[in-house]
Protein backbone atom coordinates (compact mmCIF):
# COMPACT_ATOMS: atom_id res chain seq x y z
CA UNK A 1 0.00 0.00 0.00
CA UNK A 2 1.13 3.61 -0.73
CA UNK A 3 2.53 5.46 2.12
CA UNK A 4 0.13 8.21 3.05
CA UNK A 5 1.54 11.83 1.97
CA UNK A 6 2.14 14.22 5.16
CA UNK A 7 -1.07 15.38 6.16
CA UNK A 8 -1.90 19.30 6.52
CA UNK A 9 -5.09 19.13 7.85
CA UNK A 10 -8.09 16.40 8.82
CA UNK A 11 -11.32 16.32 10.85
CA UNK A 12 -14.07 13.90 10.18
CA UNK A 13 -14.79 15.25 6.79
CA UNK A 14 -11.57 15.56 4.86
CA UNK A 15 -7.96 15.23 4.58
CA UNK A 16 -5.56 17.73 3.23
CA UNK A 17 -2.12 16.21 2.25
CA UNK A 18 1.15 17.39 0.80
CA UNK A 19 1.77 15.18 -2.14
CA UNK A 20 5.05 15.39 -3.17
CA UNK A 21 5.85 15.44 -7.30
CA UNK A 22 6.21 12.45 -9.44
CA UNK A 23 2.92 10.55 -7.36
CA UNK A 24 -0.09 9.96 -9.41
CA UNK A 25 -3.34 11.38 -7.86
CA UNK A 26 -5.86 9.10 -8.96
CA UNK A 27 -5.23 5.24 -10.81
CA UNK A 28 -4.68 5.52 -14.62
CA UNK A 29 -4.23 2.69 -17.45
CA UNK A 30 -0.30 3.18 -17.30
CA UNK A 31 -0.37 3.56 -13.37
CA UNK A 32 -2.88 1.26 -11.56
CA UNK A 33 -1.29 0.92 -7.95
CA UNK A 34 0.47 3.03 -6.14
CA UNK A 35 -1.07 6.56 -6.23
CA UNK A 36 -2.36 8.78 -3.60
CA UNK A 37 -6.00 7.51 -3.52
CA UNK A 38 -4.56 4.06 -3.21
CA UNK A 39 -3.26 5.47 0.48
CA UNK A 40 -6.14 6.95 1.59
CA UNK A 41 -9.19 5.25 3.58
CA UNK A 42 -11.48 3.35 1.66
CA UNK A 43 -14.41 5.92 -0.08
CA UNK A 44 -11.86 8.80 -0.09
CA UNK A 45 -12.45 10.81 -3.07
CA UNK A 46 -10.24 13.72 -4.50
CA UNK A 47 -11.62 17.38 -4.68
CA UNK A 48 -9.86 19.21 -7.47
CA UNK A 49 -6.63 18.18 -9.54
CA UNK A 50 -2.96 18.69 -8.82
CA UNK A 51 -0.51 16.41 -11.93
CA UNK A 52 1.52 13.96 -11.14
CA UNK A 53 5.09 16.13 -11.53
CA UNK A 54 3.83 18.71 -9.43
CA UNK A 55 3.71 19.29 -5.23
CA UNK A 56 1.60 20.59 -2.29
CA UNK A 57 -1.55 20.57 -1.37
CA UNK A 58 -4.42 18.19 -2.40
CA UNK A 59 -8.30 17.93 -0.63
CA UNK A 60 -9.53 14.88 0.05
CA UNK A 61 -13.05 14.41 1.10
CA UNK A 62 -13.83 11.13 3.21
CA UNK A 63 -17.22 10.52 1.75
CA UNK A 64 -19.32 10.79 -1.39
CA UNK A 65 -21.61 14.23 0.67
CA UNK A 66 -18.67 15.62 2.00
CA UNK A 67 -17.27 15.75 -1.56
CA UNK A 68 -19.96 17.34 -3.25
CA UNK A 69 -20.11 19.95 -0.13
CA UNK A 70 -16.33 20.62 -0.72
CA UNK A 71 -16.59 20.50 -4.69
CA UNK A 72 -19.03 23.81 -3.77
CA UNK A 73 -17.02 25.27 -0.96
CA UNK A 74 -13.98 25.45 -3.55
CA UNK A 75 -16.33 27.05 -6.18
CA UNK A 76 -16.91 29.98 -4.30
CA UNK A 77 -15.35 33.36 -4.70
CA UNK A 78 -14.22 33.27 -1.28
CA UNK A 79 -11.84 30.11 -1.97
CA UNK A 80 -8.50 30.69 -2.41
CA UNK A 81 -5.86 28.33 -4.15
CA UNK A 82 -2.74 30.11 -4.68
CA UNK A 83 0.56 27.88 -6.14
CA UNK A 84 3.86 28.91 -7.07
CA UNK A 85 5.14 28.55 -10.64
CA UNK A 86 9.08 29.29 -11.60
CA UNK A 87 9.09 30.30 -15.16
CA UNK A 88 11.27 30.89 -18.00
CA UNK A 89 11.46 34.55 -19.24
CA UNK A 90 11.20 38.21 -16.95
CA UNK A 91 7.43 38.34 -16.28
CA UNK A 92 5.25 41.42 -15.31
CA UNK A 93 4.81 42.18 -11.64
CA UNK A 94 1.36 42.13 -11.66
CA UNK A 95 -1.25 41.12 -13.78
CA UNK A 96 -4.80 39.36 -14.61
CA UNK A 97 -4.61 36.52 -17.36
CA UNK A 98 -8.12 35.91 -18.71
CA UNK A 99 -7.85 33.35 -21.60
CA UNK A 100 -10.27 30.64 -22.42
CA UNK A 101 -9.42 27.05 -22.39
CA UNK A 102 -10.36 23.99 -24.01
CA UNK A 103 -9.12 20.23 -25.19
CA UNK A 104 -6.60 20.09 -28.22
CA UNK A 105 -8.39 18.34 -30.79
CA UNK A 106 -4.91 16.46 -31.88
CA UNK A 107 -4.12 15.74 -28.40
CA UNK A 108 -6.51 14.99 -25.49
CA UNK A 109 -4.19 14.89 -22.76
CA UNK A 110 -3.12 18.81 -23.78
CA UNK A 111 -5.23 22.14 -23.30
CA UNK A 112 -5.46 25.10 -25.79
CA UNK A 113 -6.30 29.08 -25.88
CA UNK A 114 -9.32 29.10 -28.04
CA UNK A 115 -11.37 31.84 -28.15
CA UNK A 116 -14.48 29.12 -27.67
CA UNK A 117 -13.53 27.24 -24.51
CA UNK A 118 -14.05 27.31 -21.12
CA UNK A 119 -13.41 30.56 -19.17
CA UNK A 120 -10.34 30.89 -17.30
CA UNK A 121 -8.37 33.42 -15.21
CA UNK A 122 -5.41 33.56 -13.09
CA UNK A 123 -4.34 36.52 -11.23
CA UNK A 124 -0.29 36.54 -10.91
CA UNK A 125 1.80 38.44 -9.24
CA UNK A 126 5.91 37.93 -9.42
CA UNK A 127 7.92 37.79 -6.13
CA UNK A 128 11.26 37.20 -7.35
CA UNK A 129 12.94 37.81 -10.63
CA UNK A 130 16.65 36.48 -11.85
CA UNK A 131 18.77 34.46 -14.25
CA UNK A 132 19.39 30.68 -13.77
CA UNK A 133 22.24 29.79 -16.45
CA UNK A 134 22.25 32.74 -18.35
CA UNK A 135 18.60 33.03 -19.09
CA UNK A 136 16.01 35.14 -17.20
CA UNK A 137 13.36 33.90 -14.94
CA UNK A 138 10.58 34.93 -12.31
CA UNK A 139 9.15 33.38 -9.45
CA UNK A 140 5.16 33.92 -9.49
CA UNK A 141 2.42 33.74 -6.98
CA UNK A 142 -0.74 32.41 -8.78
CA UNK A 143 -4.13 32.38 -7.44
CA UNK A 144 -6.77 30.14 -9.72
CA UNK A 145 -10.17 31.90 -9.96
CA UNK A 146 -11.34 29.42 -12.35
CA UNK A 147 -9.62 25.49 -11.82
CA UNK A 148 -9.37 24.09 -15.58
CA UNK A 149 -7.34 21.33 -15.90
CA UNK A 150 -3.12 22.55 -16.75
CA UNK A 151 -4.31 26.18 -16.31
CA UNK A 152 -1.53 27.69 -14.69
CA UNK A 153 0.77 26.16 -17.00
CA UNK A 154 -1.13 26.45 -20.60
CA UNK A 155 -1.81 30.39 -19.38
CA UNK A 156 1.49 31.27 -18.17
CA UNK A 157 3.15 29.96 -21.18
CA UNK A 158 0.70 31.23 -23.34
CA UNK A 159 2.04 34.73 -21.95
CA UNK A 160 5.48 33.42 -22.54
CA UNK A 161 6.61 31.88 -19.41
CA UNK A 162 6.21 28.38 -19.18
CA UNK A 163 6.72 26.66 -16.01
CA UNK A 164 9.87 25.17 -15.53
CA UNK A 165 10.74 21.58 -16.27
CA UNK A 166 7.39 21.63 -18.43
CA UNK A 167 7.88 19.58 -21.34
CA UNK A 168 4.45 20.01 -22.80
CA UNK A 169 4.05 23.16 -23.18
CA UNK A 170 7.70 24.57 -22.68
CA UNK A 171 11.04 22.19 -22.72
CA UNK A 172 12.23 20.06 -20.03
CA UNK A 173 15.28 21.27 -17.43
CA UNK A 174 18.53 19.11 -17.32
CA UNK A 175 18.45 17.40 -13.99
CA UNK A 176 15.14 18.78 -12.67
CA UNK A 177 12.28 15.54 -13.37
CA UNK A 178 9.06 17.90 -12.12
CA UNK A 179 7.16 20.41 -12.56
CA UNK A 180 8.96 23.99 -11.04
CA UNK A 181 4.94 23.77 -9.89
CA UNK A 182 3.53 24.08 -6.17
CA UNK A 183 0.45 23.95 -4.43
CA UNK A 184 1.30 26.36 -2.20
CA UNK A 185 -2.03 27.20 0.18
CA UNK A 186 -5.64 27.01 0.23
CA UNK A 187 -8.13 28.53 2.24
CA UNK A 188 -11.99 27.70 2.48
CA UNK A 189 -15.02 27.86 4.28
CA UNK A 190 -16.12 24.16 6.13
CA UNK A 191 -19.22 23.14 4.60
CA UNK A 192 -20.19 21.75 8.58
CA UNK A 193 -20.31 24.91 10.29
CA UNK A 194 -18.68 27.24 7.98
CA UNK A 195 -15.35 27.68 9.82
CA UNK A 196 -12.29 29.12 7.78
CA UNK A 197 -9.73 26.48 6.99
CA UNK A 198 -6.60 27.52 6.14
CA UNK A 199 -3.76 25.39 5.09
CA UNK A 200 -0.33 26.29 3.85
CA UNK A 201 2.29 23.79 2.16
CA UNK A 202 5.74 24.79 2.23
CA UNK A 203 7.76 24.80 -0.79
CA UNK A 204 9.83 21.14 -1.70
CA UNK A 205 13.54 21.51 -1.22
CA UNK A 206 13.75 20.92 -4.93
CA UNK A 207 12.06 24.14 -5.71
CA UNK A 208 13.91 26.26 -3.06
CA UNK A 209 17.57 24.90 -4.13
CA UNK A 210 16.56 25.57 -7.95
CA UNK A 211 15.43 29.38 -7.10
CA UNK A 212 18.70 29.66 -4.67
CA UNK A 213 20.50 28.94 -7.92
CA UNK A 214 19.20 32.05 -9.32
CA UNK A 215 20.29 35.85 -8.98
CA UNK A 216 19.12 36.88 -5.59
CA UNK A 217 19.52 33.67 -3.91
CA UNK A 218 16.63 31.55 -2.05
CA UNK A 219 13.15 32.91 -1.06
CA UNK A 220 13.02 30.55 1.79
CA UNK A 221 11.10 27.02 2.42
CA UNK A 222 7.90 29.05 4.19
CA UNK A 223 7.47 31.13 0.78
Amino acid sequence: MTALPSVLFEDDDLIIVDKPAGLVVHPTYKNPDGTLLDALPAGSRIVGRLDRLASGIVLVAKRADAHAQLQRALASPEAEKIYFALVRGAADERLRIDLPLDTDPSDRRRRIVTGDGAPSVTQVERVHAGTLEGTAVSLLRCRLLTGRRHQIRVHLAARGWPVLGDAVYGEPLDGFPRLALHAWQLSFAHPRGHDRVAVTCPLPVEIDALVARCDGGTIGRSG
